[in-house]
């Protein structure tokens, strides 16, 4: 299964610290945002991935790149942990980069991998949201679609003064943790939610999907929105939403970006010794 990570966001909410760093680079702890989720790919399976970029996106492509002057410096002085940790970023997946030349939105980004992705069912993973889990989120979602042969979408369940961030499902309990939904609601207020249950970064799309994008005509801002061409594609194909198991943190808030950063370092025994506190996770 392919995977298509769009990328060619401006990260305005983190202005100034991605004026000139892609928002996706930000740094959790020792790795870039954006390497958890290429991460959670590979631990899928996944690893014939596309990423959407856009101008001053360059760094990504340097990331998963190999950097032979590194490796020859690390390589004389004896560090064999690092460099065999930069040579496995540059080799566990076949990353390929799309521009997106117009910052169109969501569903225009997604329907620029149209041609790479073929005719087959393929995962979307937001590079701004990272799930943390044994058993990866992404992977989840692939054998919903598998066993339902429909579209599937990740939700989790958000406390109303966060209802309106999100993107919301109006679905029908099919068993534990799997909905089928009506409808969706883009950013509705807390009175017009039909559930608590927002979708989140992750999705695995029926190839159909990109007749629904070809359909749809922009929105808000002259931007076309995935979600208007998730509601047809729900009204016409079908759509499941999956509350999957895991930590999700959302990199595009500045405080979750911070309790990324501490949860996960205070797991590390590398770190946390220094750090001088960890986090409760039955108080999570």
């Amino acid at each position: 299964m392919k995977v298509v990570i769009p990328a060619a966001g401006l990260g305005i909410r983190f202005l100034p610290a991605t004026k000139a760093q892609p928002k996706e680079m930000l740094p959790v702890v020792d790795k870039p945002a954006i390497q958890y989720v290429v991460e959670e790919a590979v631990a899928s399976g996944m690893t014939d991935l596309i990423i959407i970029t856009g101008r001053g996106k360059r760094a990504i492509e340097d990331h998963f790149d190999r950097s032979y002057e590194l490796e020859h410096k690390l390589r004389d002085s004896g560090n064999t942990e690092a460099l065999e940790e930069v040579q496995r970023i540059a080799s566990m997946a076949d990353i390929f980069y799309i521009r997106q030349k117009e910052q169109l939105g969501l569903g225009h980004a997604i329907l620029c991998a149209k041609k790479h992705v073929g005719n087959e069912p393929f995962a979307v993973m937001l590079g701004d949201d990272i799930v943390i889990n044994d058993h990866p989120c992404i992977g989840q979602l692939a054998e919903v679609q598998e066993e339902m042969r429909s579209s599937v979408v990740g939700v989790e369940s958000v406390p109303k003064s966060k209802i309106s961030r999100y993107g919301v499902i109006d679905g029908k309990k099919v068993r534990k943790g799997l909905y089928k939904v009506r409808d969706l609601i883009e950013k509705p207020s807390p009175e017009e939610a039909p559930s608590d249950l927002a979708i989140i970064g992750r999705y695995v799309f029926e190839p159909e999907i990109f007749t629904y994008l070809e359909k749809i005509g922009p929105g808000k801002d002259g931007e076309y929105q995935l979600t208007d061409a998730m509601k047809l594609l729900c009204r016409k194909k079908g759509l499941y939403g999956l509350k999957f198991a895991g930590r999700r943190f959302d990199i595009g808030s500045k405080a979750d970006w911070i309790r990324a950063i501490v949860e996960l370092s205070s797991e590390r025994k590398d770190i946390s010794s220094e750090l001088g506190f960890t986090i409760n996770k039955k108080n999570r």
